[in-house]
């Protein structure tokens, strides 16, 4: 059967899925595809991950102890002593105050994108992983797999930091106005200032893993950054005194704190990189035809009674060059005609 001018089985060749090479290139057409599959595949996770978050939002699971996202977010803020904020009802609730009749719905959809982000980090995080692994080699790999996983930990842990400061951070802030003021956050400001803070020391919490790959490819040394620290932590407790969205001290000084441990890390590990790689380098130094160094030879072990006497293995002693052998004459094939005569 023909349609169009092909046979049906033809058709089915050009629809199906082409093999792929043998050393994993593909044409531009294939990537393409690749990228778009890998894309869909991010993109529902993170949308299943926003709708469990936007359910979270208001509902808790008290059987294994785990409270409403909503009350995670406004934990900090609960926290400010009850007379810098204003308080709801006769039992003193902690609730944002909605100055518009959107802000309640901004907040929760925010709040479930961001949960949705994180917990479905394993399917976007996995897609992002498939599609750039096959132009690495085995050694890129694993370098790449343990500064994406170092890198994720550094994250983690200042968004941690952050949360623990910002209840701190606002009851210095909140407490300002003294009695002339009490403070009623709307969920826009208390949202934008909350992520603001676990994104800058997230990021910030990076340093030591940019200052690694630094040395890593040979840009800078141990004994630069060494040299460098003064310097450095200076430059450190002015970054940290900008970029802080508050501007309170508690805040400012923990960040600079946290930073000028993390290059003291990163100082510590260039040096012993550097360390290392000064040994291979002078063990791959010597040519062919030096001799390795007395200490680097083998030892053995020599039993004298209750001591034990380390001693070096002696030399090979060189071998002459093979004796010559002599030519055999080859063999006649007939006897000599002479004889037969």
């Amino acid at each position: 059967m023909r349609v169009f001018g092909r046979s049906l089985p033809s058709l089915r060749l050009r629809r199906g899925k082409p093999p792929k090479a043998p050393d994993g290139t593909m044409p531009l057409m294939e990537h393409l595809h690749e990228l778009r599959r890998r894309l869909f595949v991010a993109t529902l996770g993170i949308l299943l991950g926003t709708i469990v978050g936007f359910i979270w939002f208001g509902h808790g699971i008290p059987a294994i102890g785990l409270p409403s996202l909503s009350d995670i977010l406004t934990a900090p803020y609960c926290a400010v002593p009850v007379t810098e904020r204003v308080t709801f009802g006769a039992t003193d609730e902690c609730k944002l105050l909605a100055t518009g009749p959107f802000s309640a719905l901004e907040l929760q959809l925010k709040s479930a994108l961001i949960a949705g982000v994180v917990l479905s980090g394993p399917i976007w995080l996995y897609q992002l992983w498939a599609f750039v692994t096959p132009a690495l080699y085995s050694k890129e790999r694993k370098y790449a797999i343990i500064f994406v996983s170092a890198g994720a930990v550094l994250f983690a842990t200042g968004a941690v930091l952050a949360y623990v400061v910002i209840r701190e951070g606002l009851t210095v802030l909140l407490g300002f106005g003294g009695d002339a003021t009490i403070a009623a956050l709307s969920p826009d400001s208390y949202f934008s200032f909350l992520i603001a803070m676990i994104i800058i020391f997230g990021v910030s919490f990076e340093l030591p893993l940019l200052l690694i790959m630094l040395n890593r490819i040979g840009v800078v040394r141990g004994a630069q950054l060494s040299k460098w620290r003064r310097y450095a932590i200076f430059g450190l407790t002015v970054f940290a005194g900008l970029i802080v969205p508050g501007n309170d001290p508690i805040t400012m000084l923990a960040l600079a704190v946290s930073l000028a441990l993390l290059y003291e890390v990163s100082v510590q590990a260039a040096k012993l990189h550097d360390r290392r790689r000064r040994r291979d380098e002078a063990q791959s130094a010597l040519s062919d035809d030096e001799a390795t160094p007395l200490a680097d030879l083998p030892t053995s072990t020599v039993s004298a009674g209750a001591d034990t006497v380390v001693q070096p293995v002696a030399p090979a002693t060189p071998v002459g060059p093979p004796r010559p052998v002599p030519a055999r004459p080859a063999r006649r094939a007939f006897d000599d005609l002479g004889d037969v005569t």
